[in-house]
């Protein structure tokens, strides 16, 4: 569990840099090639309602970056650049949010980068900014002055009430602060501003993207926000439902039963697109009923074990949803294709044969601490109804803080910011249709999809995970089809991807932008992008 636990969160910040290196559409400008960077200490001005606690600049000869904290990673071959690291306070609320910019010494491409971070991780452990570099960008990344990616200890202040200050730096001002801080580093050590400014993140980063595009419109031309954590305070509650379920029904299907589900299902709807390519194209219209494994066999460990009518109902109660009591839904499951064991998990059978569930730790925090505000809370006593009460106080309580949900973007459209997100049709983690629905309410709020369409794009992607497409599940380089829209004019229509199907093969896709989908001429290797097109996925 802890290792694929630290897969996914590396998905999120360390791997996400990997994809975004040079391209053709990503050529050097105003190349500062010429002679080396004096990394001395610049003036910084501290950002409104900040004071500067420190400012230090140091020349790092870049070679190999080792990521820090539980991702790790790895950034090889990094140019020298120049590390200035900026240490903000909020007077009077005690924090110590340092906001890091990397400044390669030569062949800086004229482009400011910000990166965003993965769970409760604010920003980047040093390998998204070691790649960014590598690619001839300015990095910026903020700490927020939390910690890292699964550290909790400064949610709860020692009167056992939550630390709001450091909630809001996470939620919101702190990236605003280190893009202010960011560029005017830039400046002071190039001698000129940046000449184009980009957000990147996955995950948490995703949902940062977000906030900036929502509440602080003038900081990027465009954001690359991808699996984003945006609706925070409900799908955090909503990834714990598939304990609360398998504790209700006091029914613990085991990994080997839950893959069998999610393999019959991407059997059942892998032709959706036309083509039985090992992709389910579009897995809100998979409508695989669980009900009919029951009585399968299923091989686990060398035991037979059979699945039975309580498995499914289990299965079928997770992919549908959190509802309440009287069956009003509350939020998206988890997708059909996903792999289930994620939020799903199970510990090992105890001395007494006794199985318990095993909650992915993200949840699991956000409801002790932010909502029960006791870490010894025991999450398998979580009844239907209380889980209900639960979601709505997180609702009452964060939703203002970081919810991250406002689809009024018309500020950023205003300024002329473009913002790019793909999104996995089997997110184990962050439930794909809640990036849906807000696009949906920005179409409803902007005036159609048409007027959305014109600086927002959105892009899901097939049989891939959370943050998959970074190099985890395939990849695709975003980044590169950003900087063409924000530079050049060109609104990606499609994306390209190289997917990984149900049998371990690459294959090529243009990602359909929503709400179309990509259906198989009749004809073509179906490994080939050219065998596919976008079509209006039609009414079920």
């Amino acid at each position: 569990m802890r290792r694929r636990l630290l897969t996914v969160l590396a998905a999120g910040v360390p791997l996400a840099a990997a994809v975004y290196l040079p391209t053709a559409s990503a050529e050097t400008q105003n190349s500062v090639a010429s002679a080396p960077l004096n990394c001395s200490t610049v003036s910084v001005k501290a950002p409104a309602g900040t004071e500067v606690e420190s400012v230090t600049a140091v020349r790092r000869p870049g070679g190999t970056i080792h990521g820090t904290g539980i991702l790790q990673g790895v950034a090889e071959d990094v140019p020298a650049f120049c590390e200035v690291t900026v240490t903000l306070t909020h007077p009077g609320d005690g924090d110590h949010a340092k906001v890091q910019t990397w400044l390669p010494e030569t062949g800086w491409n004229g482009r400011f980068q910000a990166l965003g971070g993965s769970a409760y991780l604010a920003g980047d452990n040093g390998v998204g900014m070691g790649n960014a570099v590598k690619a001839g960008y300015a990095a910026t990344t903020t700490d927020a002055g939390v910690g890292d990616a699964l550290d909790v200890s400064w949610v709860l202040k020692s009167n056992g009430q939550v630390n709001t200050a450091l909630l809001k730096n996470f939620a919101s001002r702190s990236q605003h602060e280190a893009a202010v801080v960011g560029k005017e580093v830039v400046e002071g050590v190039y001698g000129k501003a940046a000449s184009y400014s980009y957000f990147t993140g996955c995950s948490t980063g995703g949902r940062q993207g977000y906030m900036e595009a929502q509440r602080y419109p003038d900081d990027f031309d465009g954001i690359l926000a991808n699996a984003p954590a945006i609706n925070w305070d409900e799908f955090e509650v909503a990834t714990l439902w598939p304990q609360v379920v398998m504790n209700n029904e006091k029914t613990y299907p085991t990994g080997c039963e839950l893959d069998a589900f999610t393999n019959a299902a991407v059997k059942a709807c892998d032709t959706l697109d036309g083509a039985r390519d090992g992709l389910v194209n579009d897995a809100s219209r998979c409508d695989f009923d669980p009900r009919r494994l029951i009585g399968t066999k299923v091989v686990c460990d060398g035991k037979e074990l059979t699945i039975t009518a309580a498995d499914a109902a289990v299965v079928r109660k997770i992919w549908d949803g959190p509802r309440t009591p009287t069956g009003k839904k509350l939020w998206s499951g988890v997708p059909i294709g996903a792999d289930l064991k994620g939020l799903a998990g199970t510990n090992p059978p105890d001395a007494d044969g006794n199985i318990t569930g095993a909650p992915f730790p993200v949840p699991a925090y956000w409801v002790k601490l932010w909502l029960k505000k006791d870490p010894s809370f025991d999450l398998s006593k979580i009844t239907y109804s209380e889980y209900t009460q639960l979601f709505k106080q997180s609702q009452a309580e964060y939703d203002e803080i970081i919810g991250t949900d406002d689809p009024d973007l018309s500020a950023f459209r205003d300024s002329g910011g473009k913002l790019i997100t793909w999104h996995g049709q089997a997110d184990d983690f962050i439930p794909t249709q809640g990036t849906v629905e807000y696009r949906k309410q920005v179409e409803r709020e902007m005036g159609g999809s048409g007027q959305a369409d014109n600086f927002y794009r959105l892009f899901l992607a097939p049989n891939t995970n959370h943050c998959g497409l970074n190099g985890t599940d395939g990849s695709a380089d975003g980044l590169a089809a950003l900087t063409d829209w924000v530079e050049h004019g060109k609104a990606p229509k499609t994306l390209p991807a190289t997917l990984i199907n149900t049998k371990d093969e690459r294959v090529d896709r243009n990602l359909c932008a929503y709400p179309e989908v990509s259906r198989y001429n009749g004809q073509g290797d179906p490994s080939l992008a050219s065998s596919f097109h976008c079509v209006t996925p039609s009414r079920h």
